[in-house]
């Protein structure tokens, strides 16, 4: 994620800011510009100091402290990213309020990454049936075991995994390094790519050699998993534990970790981060993060910055008593299957016209009209 720069006083500000702490000024972001901007007010509408080319309005959600992006004055009143969600928590609970905020939070984080690289979404109503949604849902007494997970575009989310504490519990007794709300949304989201770009005429054959056959039982994979565990030697082929299970999983396991890799290479480029260890026979841990990482040319040059840098961050949490920040290694097959996903979200220079041109309607507050790939 980049460190932005309030128009006003040219003060840094983050991407979940509301107000610039220098100057006071009202803040939002715009997707299409991928940009926070300052704003003037103009009577109920704002000028945004990064496009004066029109008015903006704050998204509908802005309303429950939930959104801080900006749609065209006179456009859908919901932003790119609100405009998936198809079931959210009761707003009459404080509490769930406290934690469908954090989803929110998480689910703009990934949706900045689908906007810098306009990767291809279709909502409920262009796409009735395989269209993106999300169902944002507490346990109750007559669903008192809600599991995240994918289904035909709609990716549902148990708002508990928003509470650090509860988290933190189902980590544990799953036995897994890593997991987050952002890690969640990643991870589905790989499921309704897999969909929307392998399984709908993509390249197929392909990703059953690099991943395994998907048409393997589910079900039975899954069982297997939970009862005996990844094989022996998994580490050698495979990003994580749970990429085993299934060639379903390990896409999107490694879908996620692509953009673990890209948004926090990004941050690590915006605060001019370098590595150098001041030891000998180190060199091979040196890095500048001094490219694009949404703009790689591969997938290789997106590990070579990203193993140094995990390396001193992963050395940093252990100082200060925290468990690894990236607890995983990365194998030359996990490498290629990144390559793999690399191909895939970049597209071709066709397919991302096609994309640009949508997503300028979707910002513009209009229906994407194409069957963007």
């Amino acid at each position: 994620m980049k460190l932005f720069e309030c128009q006003n006083c040219r003060n840094p500000i983050h991407f979940d800011n509301g107000t610039c702490l220098n100057c006071g000024y009202r803040l939002g972001f715009l997707p299409e510009q991928c940009r926070m901007s300052a704003l003037e007010p103009v009577g109920l509408a704002f000028m945004a100091l990064a496009d004066r080319s029109r008015p903006y309005v704050f998204c509908v959600n802005a309303e429950h402290d939930v959104c801080n992006w900006l749609v065209p004055e006179g456009g859908n009143a919901f932003c790119p990213a609100c405009r998936h969600n198809h079931t959210v928590p009761d707003i009459s609970w404080l509490d769930k309020m406290d934690l469908w905020r954090r989803v929110e939070q998480a689910k703009r984080h990934v949706f900045y990454s689908i906007l810098m690289w306009k990767l291809p979404v279709h909502d409920r109503i262009e796409d009735p049936q395989h269209g993106l949604a999300f169902d944002f849902l507490a346990d109750t007494y007559t669903a008192p075991n809600i599991l995240t997970g994918h289904n035909n575009g709609l990716i549902t989310l148990n708002i508990a995994e928003a509470d650090d504490a509860e988290r933190e519990k189902r980590r544990t007794s799953m036995n897994e390094p890593y997991r987050t709300l952002v890690g969640h949304f990643r991870h589905e989201l790989g499921h309704y790519f897999w969909d929307l770009l392998v399984a709908n005429g993509g390249p197929l054959d392909r990703c059953r050699a690099l991943f395994g056959d998907e048409r393997a039982d589910y079900g039975a994979a899954l069982q297997r998993h939970y009862q005996n565990g990844p094989p022996p030697g998994w580490q050698n082929s495979f990003i994580s534990s749970y990429a085993t299970a299934h060639p379903w999983e390990d896409f999107a396991e490694t879908w996620a970790h692509y953009f673990h890799m890209a948004d926090a290479l990004e941050t690590a480029a915006s605060f001019g981060i370098r590595v150098r260890p001041r030891v000998r026979k180190a060199a091979d841990l040196e890095v500048e993060v001094d490219f694009d990482p949404y703009r790689a040319r591969d997938a290789e040059d997106l590990v070579e910055a990203w193993v140094p840098l995990t390396v001193a961050l992963n050395s940093v949490n252990r100082s200060m008593g925290q468990p690894d920040l990236y607890p995983f290694i990365l194998s030359q097959p996990a490498v290629e299957k990144l390559q793999f996903v690399h191909e895939l979200i970049q597209g071709t220079p066709a397919q991302r016209a096609q994309r640009e041109a949508a997503w300028k309607a979707i910002c513009d507050g209009l229906p994407s009209t194409s069957p963007m790939r």
